[in-house]
């Protein structure tokens, strides 16, 4: 139970001292490093770029991660795997509810340096909840997974990757957004999983089993 408050408490203080430094105050304001990522995305823009990222951006939606998880639930619980399947569940849902109630709290306006691509969307900017969800469902699928390969976790950290540079890419997120929202997703993801397997003792539990 101590490694699930010191991982919970940490992502808190993530989310918090995020908060903190853009928004200090009461006032909202742009951090150099926000600047320079920002520069540095719309440096890059062109046609094709703007397509791929489009499309990419949307891998970390809930109105696309939710049916997949879903569905990867549905195949644990068909396996036996009860536990594996309410934890994977609960790592989307409770990342994604932890990153909206953030944005209420702090309220940080979109970016407006540059132009972004896509229409810009109605809720706050800080933390990024696609990158929170992306993070939590890549995090989970792997702690639950018997193929701990090099290969897979490059892969699901490529994804997440991919997402957390499309936001940026699209003028739709501070660097800032992405990073803290990725890191708070992880953290706290990783607490989840030691509440909920935290008394698995036999060698067939608490390990996972999917492919």
């Amino acid at each position: 139970m101590q490694r699930v408050v010191i991982l919970w408490v940490l992502s808190g203080m993530v989310l918090a001292s995020g908060a903190l430094l853009v928004c200090g105050d009461d006032r909202y304001f742009v951090t150099q490093f926000d600047r320079v990522g920002l520069g540095a995305a719309h440096d890059l823009r062109n046609r094709s770029l703007d397509y791929l990222m489009a499309g990419v951006t949307w891998l970390g939606s809930l109105k696309f991660l939710l049916p997949l998880t879903a569905l990867g639930a549905w195949y644990l619980v068909r396996k036996g795997l009860r536990r594996e399947a309410t934890f994977i569940m609960l790592a989307l849902l409770s990342a994604s509810a932890i990153g909206h109630l953030v944005k209420l709290w702090v309220a940080r306006p979109r970016p407006e340096l540059f132009a972004a691509w896509l229409p810009m969307p109605e809720d706050w900017s800080y933390p990024s909840a696609h990158a929170m969800q992306i993070t939590a469902l890549a995090l989970a699928l792997f702690l639950v997974s018997t193929w701990r390969h090099v290969i897979w976790a490059a892969t699901l950290g490529l994804v997440v990757a991919a997402v957390g540079l499309s936001r940026i890419y699209l003028q739709v997120h501070f660097p800032s957004d992405v990073i803290a929202g990725a890191l708070a997703s992880a953290l706290w993801v990783g607490g989840l999983h030691a509440l909920i397997f935290r008394r698995a003792s036999s060698p067939g539990q608490g390990r996972g089993g999917a492919a």
